[in-house]
């Protein structure tokens, strides 16, 4: 127990009637506590993990998936398990030392925006067009916020399946190469469709072409400029010194 109740407890002398039920109370904190503090998380999933589940099962769905980027995701699925127990194995599973703190505000406001360009708008963007019938605009769209969700999904795995740290950096940074070739397509619909059939109203086309640019822009920044050159690297750097250690 927290907050110095045990050491309060343990000052003062209860009579016999009031101690047990206080030992009852003791025993029953700790399993209600159990009970909801899993709240974020159903089975081995988060919530994050089955709302990015829903927005993939709801795109493949449409129809608008192609069966290349469905096999890219199942590829990478199976291609993680190969390469943790080929290349990078859980070397410790009692020390797996985070590259980043989780707490920093810097990289949590970063995640934020990420998802905010990423997921959240895009998807208000394809509902949005689903209203106004600019089917060019949708079709180009599915294809960035499908492999975002699936490696938003993919990366829950990692975590709780308890893959090393290199196959944890391994995702996004393979889902982010493939998703730029994605963001390269639906920036050319955005800039040639203005005047082609079912393409939506001038201001949808103008937040269209800005929203893939953004995207384009920020992507390509993470992929090249954060992930490849720092992030990945250091990642390494920590699992290789680990398993040197771990043979000495």
């Amino acid at each position: 127990m927290s907050g110095g109740v045990s050491s309060t407890a343990s000052d003062i002398n209860l009579p016999k009637e009031k101690e047990i039920d206080y030992k009852e109370e003791e025993d029953i904190a700790p399993k209600t506590f159990n009970k909801s503090t899993p709240q974020n998380k159903v089975g081995f999933l988060s919530f994050t993990q089955l709302n990015s589940l829903a927005v993939v099962i709801i795109l493949s769905a449409s129809g608008m998936v192609s069966p290349e980027d469905f096999a890219f995701v199942f590829f990478s699925l199976f291609y993680m398990y190969f390469i943790a127990k080929v290349a990078f194995p859980f070397l410790n599973p009692s020390k797996d030392p985070q590259v980043f703190n989780p707490q920093s505000k810097l990289l949590q406001l970063y995640a934020l925006t990420g998802a905010t360009i990423g997921l959240f708008i895009p998807i208000a963007y394809i509902l949005e067009g689903v209203f106004e019938g600019d089917k060019e605009g949708i079709k180009a769209a599915t294809p960035h916020v499908f492999l975002l969700a699936s490696q938003v999904f993919m990366e829950g795995v990692a975590s709780s399946q308890k893959f090393s740290a290199p196959i944890r950096a391994l995702v996004p940074a393979f889902y982010n190469s493939r998703r730029i070739f994605t963001i390269v397509d639906w920036v050319r619909s955005e800039v040639y469709k203005m005047n082609q059939e079912h393409s939506g109203s001038a201001w949808r086309v103008t937040i269209g072409r800005a929203l893939a640019m953004t995207n384009m822009a920020f992507w390509s920044f993470n992929l090249f400029g954060f992930m490849l050159p720092f992030y990945v690297p250091k990642v390494l750097k920590t699992y290789y010194s680990e398993n040197n250690e771990k043979h000495q």
